[in-house]
């Protein structure tokens, strides 16, 4: 951008050995998980597919239904095809779910900031992590295999289970994690309070939500306060935060924007995407990432 406005900044991901973005368009996209490959709405892809109808008529289960507006939706499965299976990211294994809310534990795109950061951690000693949202807990397996000491904040007792089965699947029970069923802002709050430090935070919140106690969450009215509680529990000289939201009407200035306004220091944002196999591009989520200098 001119008039040295921030450029929004597209970080790609391709796949990885066992996920591939193979087509989208139409309102839908075609992937593949290992060996099962799936349909599943995406309102981007308002293209048209590349393949030809057959090749999306042969997936394994397709979902139905539009959780925004028909409530939780199904999936049409072809027969002797599993409702879940075991997938991996290099030795992270983890469990596929074909969940109501049309997810299946694993959003690819974030392989993007897993390599950034396990670059970050693998240049510090013994370093803190914190998780927050931090769903099946793929980022803080990442995070504890890159040698890093987790707290990893999740809601759910059923996301937080289900971390923890990745844990033993991927065979790193012996790693430091803390796996804590907490209100995030709250456990930030908590954690400024006690003076804790972190190398590095994770925040990967939803539009809305609620806490094990009932507390509602909203990412435009919520978001700004809990920026200020990581504020004060990270690294201010070498520490480093990465932010990414979904399914929210904002641009990545507005994201950008706060998080320049709440740290200062350099941050970037813009866009995660998914690289199909044709090379067309897929955006999923907006992020902002910030360190110090």
């Amino acid at each position: 951008m001119s008039d040295g406005l921030p450029g929004p900044l597209l970080l790609a991901t391709d796949g990885y050995e066992e996920y591939r973005l193979l087509d989208s368009g139409h309102g839908r996209k075609l992937e593949r998980f290992g060996d099962m490959v799936l349909v599943r709405p995406e309102e981007q892809a308002i293209w048209t597919p590349r393949l030809p109808e057959r090749d999306w008529e042969a997936a394994d289960a397709v979902f139905t239904g539009d959780t925004d507006e028909e409530g939780a939706g199904r999936w049409r499965r072809k027969p002797g095809r599993p409702e879940s299976w075991v997938s991996r990211h290099g030795r992270i294994a983890f469990r596929c779910r074909l969940t109501s809310f049309r997810h299946v534990g694993v959003f690819p795109e974030q392989e993007a900031h897993w390599r950034d950061m396990r670059e970050r951690l693998a240049a510090r000693r013994e370093p803190k992590l914190l998780n927050l949202f931090g769903y099946t807990g793929l980022a803080s397996l990442v995070a504890a295999e890159a040698g890093a000491r987790v707290t990893h904040v999740d809601a759910s007792k059923k996301a937080t289970a289900w971390a923890r089965e990745n844990q033993a699947l991927s065979g790193l029970e012996d790693r430091p994690i803390r796996w804590l069923v907490e209100d995030a802002p709250k456990f930030a709050a908590r954690e400024a309070r006690r003076g804790n430090r972190y190398d590095g935070i994770l925040l990967d919140p939803p539009k809305y939500g609620r806490g094990p106690n009932g507390e509602i969450w909203d990412i435009f009215r919520d978001l700004p306060q809990l920026l200020r509680a990581c504020r004060e529990i990270i690294d201010p000289d070498n520490g480093f935060l990465i932010l990414t939201a979904y399914a929210i009407r904002a641009s990545f200035l507005s994201l950008d924007m706060l998080v320049r306004e709440v740290f200062g220091g350099r941050v970037e944002s813009g866009e995660l995407v998914l690289r199909e196999a044709g090379g067309r591009l897929l955006s999923t989520s907006l992020f902002a990432r910030w360190t110090p200098r």
